[in-house]
């Protein structure tokens, strides 16, 4: 453990900020898992409205600083292109 105090707030502030990373990637994997449900099942407009939500949460994320922006990019790019192949 730490003695000097600013190395306690350094821990106090990565474990805030680790919990909060892990809380974006969650909803972040939630709302592909739902997309790709979508996708499975062949319902094109669930699939395009649960799209939505995933590109919003994706964007969120990378704009937070939890993802990248060519993993953003990456991401949305794949879950569109895979939408579109079953419209």
């Amino acid at each position: 453990m730490a003695n000097i105090k600013s190395a306690k707030k350094r821990i106090l502030v990565n474990e805030t900020k680790a919990a909060r990373n892990k809380a974006i990637k969650s909803k972040v994997k939630t709302a592909v898992k739902k997309v790709e449900a979508a996708i499975a099942a062949k319902d094109a407009e669930a699939a395009k409205t649960a799209l939505h939500a995933a590109i919003v949460e994706i964007s969120k994320a990378g704009s937070k600083g939890v993802y990248h922006k060519k993993t953003v990019s990456r991401k949305i790019s794949r879950l569109s292109k895979a939408v579109n192949t079953i419209a």
